[in-house]
């Protein structure tokens, strides 16, 4: 039996560990993949707002957070696939057996939202998904499609054409929820082709993109293109968690302020209860703190504990 079981290796799973060693909790952190790290694993643009840790990518970010663990001694467990969550209970099943906890750090993190359309699961198999600050070289004098309004669409769009990519930018409506200084050069460059009031259909290729099946006002077009890039959002990893916890109409967990969830004791960090407006390293660091801090409190004074 554990103080905490902490299920989730990015940033606020890894503040938690640090904070819980730092308590003298006994924890211990469990992350599905190989390496800690999360979503900043996939942040291939430079970090420029952690207070006092620029990087170059969030990869260099997670090397010195890692690096921060490994040198405590925090405990914690990768390759640790959690198969079943009984909240009420604190416990967690796995691929490598079961961990009792008094409390629960959930960092779950979240997904990129599908378009749900005859072609997209056939193209991540083929693991044709890129990122466009990764692979914006890969793109150049060829036709791509970026799907998506808001800031994510807008600047991979941008970042695509400046490298010499022709890109369509596809959106459901005339109204982009990207910021006004994006959205300004991307209507200006001469490698942007816009297309609002638009949906994508289909993606069509066989062994690998082909093209974009596209409907406007009712009209049907096949755009070739070699790339597709969607940016509609992102959806919490919440639903292992249905039924057990309260959450938004969107699937993020609702928190309190010191980040526990509507089970006691139960607590949730980073992508899994903020919504990307507020998603962030920094917020997600802090809500680890927040979390180890009222476990441990509660555990000194036996507020809320059996």
């Amino acid at each position: 039996m554990y103080d905490v079981v902490i299920v989730g290796g990015g940033p606020g799973g890894m503040s938690a560990l640090v904070w819980c060693h730092r308590l003298g909790l006994k924890a211990i952190l469990l992350e599905r993949d190989e390496q800690l790290g999360g979503q900043l694993l996939r942040v291939n643009n430079p970090i420029i707002d952690y207070l006092g840790l620029p990087a170059a990518n969030g990869k260099e970010l997670q090397q010195r957070f890692a690096s921060h663990v490994n040198e405590l001694g925090c405990p914690y467990r990768c390759g640790v696939e959690a198969t079943g969550f009984y909240l009420q209970e604190k416990r967690i099943l796995t691929n490598q057996g079961e961990y009792r906890g008094r409390a629960l750090i959930l960092g779950l993190g979240s997904h990129d939202r599908p378009l749900g359309v005859p072609g997209e699961a056939e193209m991540i198999a083929r693991n044709e998904v890129y990122s466009a600050s990764r692979d914006k070289e890969r793109f150049r004098d060829k036709r791509v499609a970026v799907i998506g309004g808001g800031d994510r669409a807008a600047e991979g769009a941008l970042l695509l054409a400046e490298h010499g990519a022709h890109v369509t930018l596809v959106h459901r409506s005339k109204r982009f929820r990207a910021r006004k200084e994006f959205m300004a050069l991307v209507r200006n460059h001469p490698r942007i082709r816009i297309l609002t009031d638009s949906v994508v259909k289909q993606i069509v290729g066989g062994d690998r993109v082909a093209g974009i099946v596209v409907e406007t006002e009712g009209t049907q077009q096949t755009i070739p293109v070699e790339a597709v890039f969607v940016r509609i959002g992102v959806e919490p990893n919440s639903r292992p968690l249905a039924g057990q916890i309260r959450t938004d109409a969107d699937g993020y967990v609702l928190v309190d302020a010191c980040s526990e969830t509507s089970v006691r004791n139960v607590f949730a960090v980073g992508d899994l209860c903020t919504r990307p407006l507020f998603s962030s390293v920094a917020a997600s660091v802090a809500q680890g703190m927040l979390a180890a801090k009222t476990i441990s409190q509660r555990i000194e004074t036996g507020e809320g504990f059996e």
